[in-house]
């Protein structure tokens, strides 16, 4: 049985995941060996992985999905920052509210709450 899935993004320069996932996203540093720094929390979720041939609403396909509770003050977050939206917020059919960004590693990330 699976328990969980990480995802493993390559970087020269750890230290560029801190704004992003940390300052504006708000997950806690959890482990840094120097080498590898994990952000997360304590809540527990569904072990998931998607497939897909567009992101809907026939955007591109993101990296991957956060799945945030205050969707408004993290988009202006982002606004309010360096950071690149590529779709901008929406309230789509499916009952989700979302937005893409790109983030400091080239990664185009969906960041959505669902209604």
């Amino acid at each position: 049985m699976v328990k969980r899935i990480v995802a493993n993004i390559k970087t020269e320069d750890l230290s560029k995941a801190d704004l992003f996932y940390h300052d504006i996203l708000g997950l806690e540093a959890l482990m840094d060996h120097g080498w590898i720094k994990t952000f997360g929390n304590h809540e527990e979720s569904k072990v998931q992985i998607s497939f897909a041939t567009q992101g809907g609403n026939n955007t591109e396909v993101p990296n991957f999905s956060i799945e945030v509770d205050n969707i408004d003050e993290i988009y202006q977050k982002f606004k309010n920052s360096d950071f690149e939206i590529i779709y901008d917020i929406t309230n789509e059919d499916w009952e989700v509210r979302r937005f893409f960004v790109k983030d400091p590693f080239g990664n185009l990330v969906n960041i959505l709450s669902h209604q």
